[in-house]
């Protein structure tokens, strides 16, 4: 439960043992860099070079994205628990042997990949081509735009309107005839044969056969009625040119299909790839490092952070190898750095917690240990359970010791709910609660006998008022411990009239309040218990309130030396007791939650039982148990973890704690894929 002490490690070397020196660092994963400035030393610009290893890293990634499109990688359910692979530095060292061969085989990949995408654009382009003449199929001749003539004939092709049938458009030609003078007489028909090829909703695909010197005055009469040429043109007849269309993409499609079957058949280099894409990761990460080190013609200058336990390990790892020499010292309080935790194993298990609300500072007391007591003890109280507390437990150490080389992350979540499910099987025990009334339920309904598991304690759905009470009376605990906390830091900081101001008064108004609260008849008709005290502990309850309310208005505001400004700021101090009780309430949700997976659990039995008993009961008593009690704890898992993360962020941490600190951010060896067995 500690915030531990960050020393800067300062490594003067030759420049010829950079390399080594730099990748044993990378290797090691404990320094974070932060370069000194030191007079008459120079850097160097590696951005070229860093460019060239992450466009590296690219063409690797899109030949593996290639690959798993083409031929995916079969993978458990559970396979992202397995952690990265460990492989050897022998192994490591060949890669990057083989490293120019590999590029090439990417390169080969990402361009067959593009291959496929230009031959699949081409099939849709051809393919679009054949829709445009799937209407003309029954056409006869090549589809054009422009009229085709004979010695004495024109054929027109085109679209009208989908609301004009053949008597409509040979209307439409007639009227191409009509008179200029205006005469109603009527005028012989011009020659035509209009045939109707295709129509659909959107229009009607004619054909009109006509006299060659008619061709303008009926194309300008169809054009006035909507008449549009043909959006395709082909130099043969439509269904011989679709033939062809077809042909061609069959072609393209069996290019497609042997680019395929070719990448599916290069998968056998992902595993190669990937550790390409590592190494040229950790080539950028150490040019990146490089970049910022001080160095002249001879030697450089590394320096950077590494909290105290990791010293020795430095020395040993560099100086012990290299001629060098190595500075060990304190750093300025003004100095910003990283903070990094120490914490027994039950409680680095809470660190991530802690870490999403935000690191201690400095100087900052670390809460983690405290609170993982409270969060386990919280959250197995929400979900209540002793059956899905097994369930949780079991199924984490499971998969704990099955996966041993997971994320650290995930190990220590997987941890985090391994000891929630613990917690989670002591309540389910103290309040009776095995998948909810499971036991009474299947002995009721299939064997005619009512069997109960009672409860070392109380059942909290006959009894809810008690578990609000003591629900209630664990938030009080959680919140005095909170302001215990930051009397802590501040008698630390010798901050001796801040702790007395700001803690004690404090607890010793709320303990009067709380000691004139328990003996009332509000907290009689809420608990459905009697308590009284001597009149001497009445008297005593009312002289704390008062004298702490009192010595707050008095010294709430000692900084100002405005009389008004320090009553009216102490005044405001003793007001926020409402922020106290708002608190002290939000604990209520315990009582809910734990509630709430009793009921429903209840419910999901019932549901089970309405068949009764028999064969076809327990068929469906069974089906109804798996799927409700899933889904159950699923949801009141969720509900437990939000809610204790809450009381933690809130009520808790609200009471002395700021989180201001940073994360250690080491030069490591950021793979994505394997992990590199050094030989230290």
């Amino acid at each position: 439960m500690a915030v531990l002490k960050m020393r800067r490690i300062s490594i003067t070397a030759l420049r010829e043992d950079r390399k080594p020196i730099l990748e044993k660092l990378q290797a090691l994963g404990i320094m974070e860099m932060h370069q000194l400035e030191p007079d008459g030393f120079t850097k160097i610009d590696t951005r070229e070079d860093r460019q060239g290893f992450d466009n590296n890293v690219r063409l690797t990634e899109q030949a593996l994205d290639v690959l798993e499109e083409y031929s995916p990688e079969k993978a458990s359910v559970l396979s992202s628990l397995e952690g990265k692979e460990l492989i050897d530095k022998e192994d490591y060292l060949q890669t990057e042997n083989k490293a120019s061969v590999l590029l090439e085989t990417a390169e080969y990949i990402v361009g067959l990949s593009k291959k496929i995408s230009e031959k699949r654009a081409v099939c849709q382009r051809i393919a679009a081509q054949e829709e445009q003449l799937a209407p003309w199929k029954l056409l006869g001749t090549p589809l054009t735009q422009e009229p085709q003539e004979t010695e004495k004939t024109s054929l027109l092709l085109g679209t009208m309107p989908p609301e004009y049938d053949q008597d409509h458009i040979y209307e439409v030609i007639e009227s191409a005839n009509q008179p200029d003078t205006g005469d109603e007489a009527e005028s012989e028909a011009l020659p035509c044969c209009v045939d109707i090829l295709e129509e659909n909703n959107e229009a009607r695909y004619i054909s009109v056969i006509c006299i060659k010197e008619d061709t303008e005055r009926i194309e300008t009469a169809l054009r006035a009625a909507g008449f549009a040429k043909p959006a395709a043109a082909s130099d043969l007849p439509p269904a011989e040119e679709i033939k062809k269309l077809r042909e061609d993409i069959e072609k393209e499609q069996q290019d497609i299909d042997r680019a395929s079957e070719e990448i599916a058949g290069l998968s056998e280099y992902r595993e190669d790839l990937k550790r390409l894409g590592d190494y040229y990761r950790l080539r950028s990460e150490k040019y990146e490092v490089i970049a910022d080190i001080p160095e002249t013609d001879r030697t450089f200058v590394v320096s950077g952070y590494v909290d105290e336990r990791h010293t020795d390990a430095v020395k040993k790892a560099i100086g012990d190898h290299y001629d060098c020499n190595i500075d060990i010292e304190d750093i300025p309080e003004d100095e910003d750095v990283p903070t990094v935790l120490k914490n027994n194993r039950f409680s680095s298990s809470m660190e991530g917690v802690v870490q999403s609300y935000g690191l201690p500072g400095r100087h900052e007391f670390d809460p983690t240990t405290i609170m993982s007591f409270f969060y386990v003890f919280f959250f197995g109280l929400m979900l209540s359970d002793a059956a899905y507390g097994l369930v949780m437990t079991i199924a984490c150490a499971v998969l704990l010791w099955k996966y041993k080389r997971m994320d650290e992350g995930m190990r220590k979540q997987l941890k985090l709910f391994m000891f929630c499910g613990i917690s989670t099987t002591f309540w389910g025990i103290m309040f009776g609660g095995y998948f909810g009334d499971v036991v009474t339920v299947v002995s009721e309904t299939f064997f005619h006998k009512t069997v109960t598991v009672p409860a070392l304690w109380f059942v909290p759905l006959e009894d809810p008022m008690r578990l609000l009470i003591w629900c209630l009376a664990f938030g009080i605990v959680h919140l005095f411990v909170g302001l215990a906390i930051k009397g802590y830091e501040e008698l630390r900081d010798g901050k001796t009239l801040d702790f007395f101001c700001d803690v004690v008064l404090w607890y010793v108004f709320l303990i009067g309040l709380l000691m004139m609260l328990i003996p009332s008849e509000i907290f009689k008709s809420i608990s459905q218990i009697d308590v009284s005290f001597p009149p001497a502990v009445n008297t005593l309850a009312k002289v704390l309130a008062a004298g702490g309310a009192l010595g707050l208005v008095l010294m709430s505001g000692r900084d100002h030396k405005n009389p008004v400004l320090r009553l009216a700021l102490g005044l405001y101090d003793v007001y926020g007791v409402t922020s106290w009780l708002s608190d002290v309430l939000s604990y209520s949700r315990l009582l809910a939650l734990g509630l709430a997976t009793g009921v429903i659990a209840s419910v999901v039995n019932q549901m089970g039982s309405m068949a009764g008993g028999g064969i076809v009961g327990a068929v469906l008593f069974i089906i109804v148990f798996l799927i409700g009690h899933s889904m159950n704890m699923a949801i009141n898992i969720l509900g437990a973890y939000v809610h204790t993360n809450r009381l933690q962020f809130v009520e808790f941490f609200g009471k002395f704690y700021d989180g201001g600190g940073r994360p250690l951010e080491p030069f490591e060896q950021d793979t994505k894929y394997v992990e590199v067995k050094e030989e230290m």
